[in-house]
């Protein structure tokens, strides 16, 4: 039987909910939030461009929220919950309209309800669309032009090929190897690498020019690794980068 991308996710969630207890909350919450995006994302046909038609979701979207999401995120449903219709579908056409400079960030709960509500929707859009032209060097998604959330090395040949995950439509793109996705910086010198034994199959790319960093998932290490929920999984990562003043390209939904 061959799993949904979504069904994917969530199998990956809850077995590295049980491998890693520090990371037990976020993925559960993650395995969460991915089961109603399933379902919103199977009713998807026909809504276009017209986030109207996605509205009234939006409130039983909000009472699961509420239920599993930390605070301050569950308090911020609840109180959206209480809002007017006009209310919940103002909060998704504003956050859409700038969607591809969202960053999850302390005080943007709103916005992060919004986002991952949306991100289904974003994601169905890309895999009915064609993706525009884009170059191999570009670090934003050749759909909607949202930053990766992760990196991924699949195996090709000998080796692996380095490509790219849109935070938001989940559109997959190439990359370079050895090219930073932020500034374009292609010197081996400037590009750090990060390891750990905990996790041998993900790594810590980062810039020393313009200090962003990504974390990429070595397929070729772990075939079963799913990239957007591994890189959820490995928070003592980004506990190195941000104590080496690095900065992640794109926060995921726990505002890491």
């Amino acid at each position: 039987m061959i799993r949904s991308k979504w069904d994917q996710r969530i199998r990956r969630a809850d077995e590295l909910a049980a491998q890693h207890p520090f990371a037990a909350e976020g993925l559960l919450f993650y395995s969460h939030v991915t089961r109603f995006q399933k379902d919103l994302y199977a009713n998807m046909a026909g809504v276009g461009a017209d986030l109207s038609l996605l509205a009234p979701r939006f409130p039983d979207f909000l009472k699961h929220l509420a239920a599993a999401a930390p605070e301050p995120l569950a308090q911020c449903a609840r109180d959206l919950q209480k809002s007017e219709p006009a209310a919940w579908l103002m909060a998704l056409n504003s956050f859409w309209l700038g969607a591809s400079e969202f960053q999850p960030a302390p005080g943007r709960a709103r916005e992060l309800l919004a986002c991952i509500f949306l991100q289904p929707y974003a994601e169905y859009q890309a895999d009915h669309h064609e993706p525009m032209p884009y170059r191999e060097t570009s670090g934003t998604c050749p759909f909607c032009r949202a930053r990766p959330i992760a990196g991924v090395l699949r195996p090709e040949g000998d080796g692996g090929k380095r490509s790219l995950i849109c935070a938001l439509c989940a559109t997959e793109w190439n990359i370079g190897r050895m090219v930073c996705p932020a500034c374009g910086e292609q010197t081996v010198e400037k590009l750090a690498v990060y390891t750990a034994d905990q996790f041998p199959h993900v790594r810590v790319e980062a810039c020393d020019t313009c200090r962003y960093y990504i974390k990429t998932v070595d397929l070729t290490k772990n075939g079963n690794a799913v990239p957007v929920v591994d890189e959820l999984a490995t928070i003592p990562l980004d506990l190195w980068a941000l104590q080496h003043d690095y900065v992640k390209l794109r926060a995921n939904l726990l505002g890491l």
